[in-house]
Order: structure tokens, then C-alpha cells, then sequence
């Protein structure tokens, strides 16, 4: 429920910070800027946030996000209507909301293995309905935000971005966790030592692991690959076409393919082989892109979307119970960390390479080109040895680990 509010809010405010530079400016190039600019601390602090959670525990480091995070968003209607608008501290309190957001997503990550274990759940069904549950939400955020828009202007999805984000810390914060004792080691020295040790940690612990390396280096190819495509490739199609309606129900049939994979997957995939799993998924998806990027008839266009998401359902499940089962107590929040900011910082390479691709080629090859290389990737990467390291991850529902823990407080 937690990560279902917070990531709505940040849907809300991904959607209202644009329209109310807009209507206050009326400058597409300074709601662009903005919209950049809110990027830069997850870019900044994608290697540090799982040592933020490991040196300030999870259950602090998930409140204290969210905590920030209305605070700031509640500001900007605030300021605008006291001190009027200016872009400049718009573009500030939209950092200041969004600087240790990265960190609030780890901490509710890493959280999950004790929460199962304490719920009696399965890893699985934990990772399926968290992943779900944020589907919902990336999806419900925009058609919220667009209502209220509709109703109160750009202020209303900003005023309810603040209560979800406060409703998401109050809930983490009523949680009774054990959380394991700092580091001793990490905490040694200066805080900022103790960051870059953490973040040096993360990255050795995840290069040196052969599962994690691969199923990182896939994440980050999908995010590279996917983002442009849906946020750039298919935007410009469907401009080109006048059909803006068929966009947007074509990502409403994505998403919830995504929301249906994760779940049958949280239900039913201790069931499954998890290499045969993770490989089917990866490859059902890049075909799924590539039958989508020759434009077939809309309602076949329609069907591939929908398989693309249930296909892609279970993939970032998968990447999160692979973490959790390959990490320790000690490094959990590091080495989810490394392994989150994966997509945070592959997504902006992929918009910096598609944005001039689809202005150089246009959307349909642009598409085609974008989906074969994904392909070609996802084939050879479902070859490498490591994968087969999948397999050997406990089907056990997970222990709540006593010792050298304490309840967060």
C-alpha cells in the first residue's frame, strides 16, 4: 500500500509539474527543463542510495523519503500562490522532493524479505504483488493527475501528490520491522567515506556475482531500449497519425498486462523454473516489441501490447528475489541499490539516443530498429552461463533473521 501511494504521488507530479509551467509560462522548453531537472538527483544518487538505507536504516530511510517529498510538493503550490511563480524555485523544491526518492524505493525493497517472512508469504508473492501494486499506480497516477487538472488546475494533482506521499509515510512508519544494526565498518570515518565505500561495496558485490551481473546488465538493456520506445517512439506514431485516444489505451493495455504477469507470477511462479521463467519472459517481451514496431492493424497491435506486459510481469520480480536471495543482511540495501539504479540511470541514455533517432529516422524505423536490437541482445544474453545460477535460489518462504537485529524504532 505504501509503494502503491508513493508511486502514484510521484505519477501526480511527473504529470503536474510540466502543466503548471505551462500554464504559468506557456513554454514547452521550460516545462522541459523542469521535467529534466527533477531527473538529475536520481541520476546523481543512483550508485548511493542503497548506502543511504544501510547507514540509515529502512524503515527511516522509506519514511524520511516520502516525508520530504510531501513536504516539498506541498510547498510548490504554497510558494506559488504567496510569493508567485518563478521557475527557478519550481526547478528547486522539484529537486529537493526528488533527491532521496531512489533511496525511499530501495528501502521498500529491501524491506520486503523481512515483511514476507513476517506475513508467511513467499518471496515470490511479495516481489509479484509489490511490482503489481506499482503498476497500478504508474498507471493511475496520470489518469488522476489529468482529472484533477481538469477540476483545480495544475495545483490539485500537486495537493494530492502531498497527502499520498504523507499517507505512504505514515503507513511505513506504523511498520515493526527488524532491521539489521549499521554497519559497523561503514560507519566508520565520515558520512560521505562511509557512501563511497557503500557504493564501491554495492558495485563489487554485484560484479563479482555472475546472476546478479547478467540480470543487471539485461535490466538495464530493457530500460534503455523501452523507455524511448513508449515514451518517445510511440508518442510521435501516434502524433504523426492524429490519434492521440489509441496511445493512450495502448499503454493502459500494457500496463495492465504488466499489473496480470506480476500477479500470476507472484501466485504461481515458485511453481516455475526461474531460469526457464526469467529467459521466456525477456525473450516473449523483445519479440512482442518487435511485432509491435512493423504498426500491424491496431486491434493486433492491441494483442502484442498486451502480451509484451504480461511478458514483462514477471521480469522485475525475478531481478528483485534474485537480489534479495544473493545478498546479505549487511549489504542488502547496497547491493539493491546498485541493482534498482540500473534502470534510473539506463533510461535517460535511452532518451538521449532515441530522441535524435526518431527526429532522424522516424517512429516506424526507429521502432523496428530499436525492437532488433533488443532482440539480438536478449538472444545472446539468454545463452550466458549465469543465468543458469536462476536455479539455484531457495524456494523457501523466507526466515526472519534474529540475531544482530533490532526493530527499527
Amino acid at each position: 500500500m505504501a509503494a502503491t501511494a508513493s508511486t502514484c504521488a510521484n505519477g501526480l507530479v511527473a504529470l503536474a509539474l510540466p502543466w503548471l509551467v505551462l500554464e504559468r509560462t506557456g513554454s514547452p522548453a521550460d516545462a522541459g527543463l523542469v521535467s529534466a531537472t527533477v531527473t538529475l538527483p536520481l541520476l546523481a544518487g543512483a550508485l548511493f542510495a542503497g548506502t543511504i538505507v544501510d547507514l540509515f536504516g529502512r524503515r527511516r530511510t522509506a519514511v524520511g523519503s516520502d516525508l520530504l517529498s510531501a513536504i516539498s510538493v506541498a510547498a510548490i503550490p504554497l510558494a506559488d500562490a504567496t510569493l508567485g511563480f518563478t521557475l527557478w524555485w519550481l526547478a528547486a523544491l522539484a529537486v529537493l522532493g526528488s533527491v532521496f526518492d531512489l533511496s525511499g524505493v530501495t528501502a521498500r525493497k529491501t524491506m520486503l524479505p523481512t515483511a514476507a517472512a513476517r506475513a508467511g508469504w513467499r518471496l515470490e508473492k511479495a516481489n509479484g504483488v509489490h511490482e503489481s501494486a506499482k503498476g497500478f499506480a504508474l498507471m493511475a497516477g496520470p489518469g488522476l493527475g489529468g482529472l484533477l487538472i481538469g477540476v483545480g488546475g495544475a495545483v490539485a494533482p500537486l495537493w494530492a501528490a502531498a497527502v499520498l506521499s504523507l499517507l505512504a509515510a505514515l503507513i511505513q512508519a506504523g511498520l515493526r520491522l527488524p532491521s539489521p544494526q549499521p554497519d559497523g565498518e561503514l560507519v566508520e570515518g565520515s558520512s560521505w567515506r562511509a557512501v563511497r565505500r557503500g557504493a564501491a561495496e554495492g558495485l563489487t558485490t554485484v560484479w563479482n556475482d555472475r546472476l546478479l551481473r547478467v540480470v543487471g546488465l539485461l535490466g538495464s538493456v530493457l530500460f534503455m531500449i523501452y523507455l524511448p520506445i513508449s515514451g518517445i517512439v510511440l508518442p510521435a506514431y501516434f502524433h504523426e497519425q492524429g490519434t492521440p485516444q489509441r496511445l493512450g489505451l495502448l499503454t493502459v493495455a500494457m500496463t495492465v498486462g504488466g499489473i496480470v504477469g506480476a500477479l500470476v507470477y507472484g501466485f504461481q511462479g515458485h511453481r516455475l523454473p526461474k531460469r526457464a521463467l526469467f529467459t521466456a519472459a525477456m525473450l516473449t517481451a523483445s519479440a512482442g516489441l518487435f511485432a509491435m514496431s512493423w504498426f500491424p492493424p491496431y486491434p493486433l497491435l492491441l494483442f502484442a501490447a498486451v502480451v509484451v506486459g504480461v511478458a514483462y510481469g514477471p521480469i522485475s520480480p525475478l531481478m528483485n528475489l534474485a537480489t534479495q536471495l544473493r545478498s546479505t543482511e549487511r549489504t542488502r540495501g547496497r547491493v539493491m541499490g546498485i541493482m534498482t539504479s540500473c534502470g534510473y540511470v539506463a533510461g535517460p541514455i535511452g532518451f538521449l539516443v532515441g530522441g535524435p533517432l526518431v527526429e532522424r529516422l522516424g517512429p516506424g524505423p526507429s521502432f523496428v530498429l530499436l525492437a532488433s536490437v533488443l532482440c539480438v541482445l536478449v538472444t545472446g544474453a539468454s545463452l550466458l552461463p549465469g543465468l543458469r545460477e536462476f536455479d539455484g535460489l531457495s524456494d523457501a518462504p523466507p526466515q526472519v533473521e534474529r540475531s544482530g537485529h533490532a526493530v527499527e524504532g
